[in-house]
């Protein structure tokens, strides 16, 4: 049961991320859309090496 609330609360950390990431790259903003995407690659290395 803890399993599926951490998948969870993993889950919807990732969505508001690529949200936030949609919104940047459609208001064209490449640079903060590069560094979204580092953000989220460095937070998923985080979450797999823990």
């Amino acid at each position: 049961m803890e399993d599926m609330k951490e998948f969870v609360a993993y889950s919807r950390k990732l969505l508001r991320s690529l949200m936030k990431l949609k919104e940047t790259l459609e208001k064209n903003d490449i640079e903060q859309a590069k560094l979204l995407v580092n953000e989220l690659i460095e937070d998923t290395q985080k979450d797999i090496e823990a």
